[in-house]
């Protein structure tokens, strides 16, 4: 991890269009400003977290129904070879 010391006011630089600016630090929270093209997505770490673990969930969801259709397909697939 890269740690920087910087005053209120002064600013970091991630890449070329990514600044970070320390708006003021009271008692121990520290307000940032932040600039970033729109496609760059910014969250609170905590935030970020819950968000990748919905998607996780999503995903796992996804998969059961995916299995379900196709165990459903082998289903009638094996009942109309039955019929025959």
């Amino acid at each position: 991890m890269l740690v920087l010391t910087r005053k209120s006011k002064e600013s970091i630089m991630i890449g070329s269009d990514i600044e970070v600016t320390i708006l003021s630090i009271e008692g121990d929270q520290v307000k940032l400003g932040i600039s970033a093209p729109k496609e760059i997505d910014i969250h609170r770490k905590e935030i970020y977290l819950t968000i990748q673990n919905e998607n996780q969930l999503a995903l796992t969801q996804l998969s059961k129904q995916q299995l379900n259709q196709i165990l459903s397909h082998l289903n009638d697939a094996g009942e109309r070879n039955e019929e025959r």
